[in-house]
């Protein structure tokens, strides 16, 4: 049977069962847990009986029971061990921490800005704390502004704290394809136990999982096992909990519990600051001139902002020739036509101000006469749609406003555009 069922599902379910009685034809086994037995009962009561009849000739019917001797309650010691031989196990199997650290997102290269400061504050706060700081830390922001790089920081820098801390990072999209892969070789148990038992948890991206039902319901026992066990977790995501659709309400709800920490769009000083100390750290002698125009007219995240030092210094070592602000628009042409399309919340507030006859100092203030307030609600709907803002970020750029008033106000305008031809 063992060599039937495989080494995992015979660890996990069969070996722990003991004997109870054998009468009138049925032989009676006891599991250690109503989720063993039921286990069992579903999936291997017919092959044990069939092995069964034919080591003892007389069983007819195999039953599993719940063993009324449940086992001794563990010690600290003995949860710190098994815990132990878990990492050890995890570790053995090639620990999914490993192959996903970049060695070049440390705290040491990230450089901080207005936008990012209180995210790599917290983050670092996070690393550098011995015991748990904020639990989960949430960070969220759009793509390619730097949440990848402060989850690296903060694993690099506790793995170089104290190896002996259990780290565990991997993205959203690897812990729903390793809870899949236990579900096809029934091996559960393993995996709750590997991810159960570590010591810091950092999924990245976990917006992945919005929609994916079970994967979210194993997530969210995982995450509530960790966190009641003072073990640390970090998430992160391109939008706030409350944002999060496609996730349940109560998963949503525990990813808010903690520090929620929100990295904007770099200004220009921070896009500057980047192209510097890249150009710096790679020794690659850009002119000032061309580092201000690429900070100028690339905004939309680090990433494409960094691929075009990138290919600009790669085009001047291979074709040898100098790097001015014309050859690097030249070369960077498509890049700049798709940053020109680019849509900013300056540029709707005054556009929508501008339309209606009302100051733009009003997108701001606390004035709610309709011919203020109705204009500052188109502006927020258009910034909804034409941005990837989420609903707290958009409040925050109309004078600190709740992420519950963005909501209203887009309703409010989709109301409008069904049943007013000058709004729609």
């Amino acid at each position: 049977m063992r060599r039937d069922i495989g080494e995992a599902a015979w660890r996990n379910w069969i070996k722990p069962l003991r004997f109870g009685r054998l009468e009138d034809g049925t032989l009676t086994l006891e599991a250690s847990s109503t989720l063993a037995r039921e286990r069992v009962t579903s999936q291997y009561a017919d092959r044990l009986r069939v092995i069964s009849a034919a080591e003892f000739g007389s069983v007819r019917k195999v039953a599993i029971s719940l063993s009324k001797q449940q086992p001794p309650r563990m010690s600290q010691q003995q949860a710190t061990q098994k815990r132990a031989a878990a990492k050890d196990a995890a570790r053995s199997e090639g620990d999914p921490i490993g192959a996903g650290l970049d060695p070049r997102y440390t705290f040491a290269n990230f450089i901080v800005g207005k936008p990012n400061e209180l995210a790599f504050a917290v983050a670092r706060r996070t690393a550098e704390s011995a015991s748990v700081a904020f639990n989960p830390l949430f960070l969220y922001g759009g793509v390619g502004l730097g949440k990848t790089h402060l989850m690296h920081a903060i694993a690099w820098h506790i793995r170089e704290q104290d190896p002996s801390r259990h780290v565990v990072y991997l993205s959203a999209e690897k812990f729903m394809y390793r809870f899949v892969q236990a579900l096809r070789f029934r091996d559960t148990m393993s995996f709750k136990e590997q991810f159960r038992s570590v010591d810091v948890l950092m999924i990245d991206d976990v917006q992945f999982i919005s929609g994916k039902d079970s994967t979210q319901e194993e997530f969210f026992h995982t995450f509530n096992a960790l966190v009641e066990d003072g073990r640390q977790v970090i998430v992160s995501a391109d939008k706030s909990p409350t944002d999060l659709e496609g996730l349940e309400e109560r998963l949503r709800s525990r990813l808010g519990w903690g520090m929620v920490a929100d990295i904007h769009p770099a200004d220009y000083e921070l896009r500057l600051g980047i192209l510097q100390a890249k150009a710096e750290s790679a020794n690659i002698p850009v002119p000032d001139k061309v580092l201000e125009f690429l900070a100028h007219r690339i905004s939309s995240n680090i990433r494409e902002l960094e691929g075009a030092l990138t290919r600009i210094a790669a085009h001047a070592s291979l074709i040898g020739r100098e790097i001015t602000i014309e050859s690097a628009a030249d070369l960077l042409a498509d890049l700049l036509r798709s940053s020109n399309r680019q849509v900013n919340v300056d540029d709707i507030q005054k556009r929508v101000a501008a339309h209606f006859g009302v100051r733009v100092a009003e997108m701001f203030s606390a004035r709610r006469a309709r011919d203020v307030a109705r204009p500052r609600q188109v502006a927020m709907y258009l910034t909804k749609m034409l941005t990837s803002l989420s609903y707290p970020e958009i409040g925050r750029q109309f004078g600190g406003r709740d992420h519950t008033t963005v909501m209203h106000a887009v309703r409010a305008i989709e109301g409008l555009m069904a049943n007013d031809t000058r709004i729609a």
